[in-house]
């Protein structure tokens, strides 16, 4: 049988998502015998040729030239699966959002003319059709891995899109905005972690995106009565998922 022809292709973001896959070590050399890796610079160097069964994008559109891009390489796919925090929702970088480009490039570059980005980071999605995405700063390797095995026996992935709260749950965690009283994102973000912080008795901030319908305007407001302020409580919002919970929190409104 003809093994699935898959491209891994990455755009403004730090690697992480891809060092996830390539952290499966044996599983990732079982997905070898059932794909067939085509294009992904981050382990080979087989050049950029063909159609894909299957293309899978890390990092955000943040430049002029990647939307020129993105729009090829759905073009050359069958199926495009986003992954991770920068694909789906912008990444840490979309926070240049909500300031001043020019400002930021003065600030930092002693050079800023040779600065040549786009003035927003923005996810896939906003450019592209995307027809799965896996959430995560990083992706959660299991769920890659079943994302993948799903379409060989043509099956949806089943991606998690309920709140943190119900794994909190399910594995017996007490909740830690009401046991300890601190600002917890739980109840807005979408599962899939396996409630990695709260296991060790930490908040919950977010690095799995708002979950689908998130009432975060509500939880904002809980943290108020519990003595935050309005721009702390953005600030809990503002970190690799700025983006999508921003934008989550004004639909919502």
């Amino acid at each position: 049988m003809k093994r699935p022809r898959i491209g891994v292709f990455k755009f403004t973001s730090c690697d992480g998502c891809q060092l996830s896959i390539m952290n499966l070590e044996e599983k990732f050399l079982d997905l070898l015998e059932l794909f067939d890796i085509a294009y992904f610079r981050e382990t080979t160097d087989r050049p950029l040729t063909g159609h894909f069964d299957i293309s899978i994008v890390e990092g955000s559109i943040s430049t002029a030239w990647q939307k020129n891009d993105i729009v090829d390489i759905r073009e050359r796919s069958r199926y495009l699966i986003t992954i991770g925090a920068c694909a789906t929702a912008g990444g840490l970088q979309a926070l240049r959002n909500w300031g001043s480009i020019t400002d930021y490039k003065n600030y930092i570059y002693p050079s800023p003319v040779i600065i040549n980005v786009l003035s927003t980071s923005t996810p896939i999605s906003e450019h592209v059709y995307v027809d799965y995405e896996l959430w995560g700063c990083p992706i959660n390797e299991k769920a890659f891995s079943e994302t993948l095995i799903s379409f060989l026996i043509g099956k949806k992935p089943g991606i998690p899109i309920y709140s943190l709260c119900m794994e909190c749950k399910r594995m017996g965690l007490p909740c830690i905005l009401v046991s300890k009283s601190e600002p917890c994102l739980g109840p807005v973000t979408r599962a899939g972690c396996g409630a990695l912080c709260p296991y060790f008795q930490k908040p919950c901030y977010g690095c799995f995106g708002p979950k689908e319908d998130a009432n975060i305007e509500s939880l904002l407001k809980q943290f108020q009565n519990m003595g935050l302020t309005q721009k702390e409580c953005i600030l809990l919002l503002d970190k690799m998922n700025t983006y999508a919970y921003r934008k989550a929190k004004i639909e919502r409104s």
